[in-house]
């Protein structure tokens, strides 16, 4: 099968569609691992590949106008990286075609594929096993902060079927095996965020748990300085997170899950049918703690957390 050409393109050069809400700040490393899987399938950008990029900046309700207009272009194929949102929208543009998702939830429950092992449609990709996680990183907190009867969690409601499943996972995990109490606040712009740290300090949260959504990572030094600033122990979905002064984060690579994408990718511009790609899982979960953040806090990591930690900041 030859590889779609999208409108403007040389002739024989494919063209991939790469929709994403987040920004493209927030995205550098993450891209170049997607080009390193993608040249593993033998495309490169620039050389005999194209790459019409998407980025929402935060803002969900973007997504689908993207989508639409990536259909109009007739790229090869769409990658819907980041998420819920963007497949959703990247599922619902018309005509059909290959689309390359990332998802922290089951795509088979989504409606993507019929199976994990064979997908039959047109959607193939990645789960990033975020929803699955989220219950170790409230665990992982109360071991940080244990005096913390009061955990904020902080989620975008303009995701909210994956908003909702960690709502889920967190409060069963909260109530019924620490036996926490959770307060679920909402953010889905700057603003937002600033107020819900007014009320999360107002009904005296003792620590804090982000959620696991694109637009946070995009306002990443803002949550981390608030945070920081009301002194707050926090727990983070991404090792960047804490790379930014966060104190602890806990969850899937990133790095791993755009290496995967762009395999996928080229893969299909090579002509194989996403119908027959199994769906693949991130294996690798990463967690890191930031000890200058810790001793400005006052706290005392246990050693048996920095004995499990992939990167320990000092």
């Amino acid at each position: 099968m030859a590889p779609r050409r999208g409108t403007g393109a040389a002739a024989g050069t494919a063209v991939i569609g790469f929709l994403s809400p987040a920004s493209l700040d927030s995205r550098r490393d993450w891209i170049a691992a997607f080009h390193q899987g993608l040249s593993e399938s033998g495309y490169v950008e620039g050389r005999n590949v194209m790459i019409e990029y998407r980025w929402a900046d935060g803002l969900n309700n973007r997504l689908p106008a993207m989508a639409a207009d990536l259909v109009q272009r007739r790229v090869a194929v769409i990658v819907a990286a980041d998420g819920t949102p963007a497949a959703l929208a990247a599922k619902a543009a018309t005509p059909p075609m290959p689309i390359v998702f990332m998802v922290g939830a089951d795509p088979v429950e989504l409606g993507f594929v019929a199976s994990l092992g064979r997908p039959g449609g047109n959607m193939t990709g990645v789960s990033a096993l975020a929803v699955g996680t989220v219950a170790k990183r409230l665990e992982l907190l109360h071991q940080l902060a244990p005096a913390a009867e009061q955990i904020a969690f902080l989620r975008n409601p303009t995701n909210p079927y994956f908003s909702a499943l960690e709502t889920r996972e967190l409060q069963a995990a909260a109530a019924d095996v620490l036996g926490l109490r959770l307060l679920v606040f909402n953010a889905s712009n700057p603003e937002e965020i600033e107020a819900a740290f007014a009320n999360l300090v107002a009904q005296r949260a003792g620590a804090f748990l982000l959620g696991t959504d694109p637009f946070f990572i995009s306002e990443r030094v803002k949550l981390v300085s608030l945070a920081n600033g009301h002194a707050l122990p926090a727990i983070y979905p991404f090792r960047e997170d804490t790379l930014a002064g966060g104190l602890a984060s806990y969850g899937a690579s990133n790095r791993e899950a755009f290496h995967l994408l762009g395999n996928f990718a080229g893969r299909i511009l090579s002509g194989e049918k996403p119908a027959e790609l199994p769906v693949q899982q991130v294996t690798r979960l990463e967690m890191a703690i930031n000890l200058k953040t810790a001793k400005a806090l006052g706290l005392t990591v246990p050693p048996s957390l920095l004995a499990r930690a992939d990167e320990v900041i000092e």
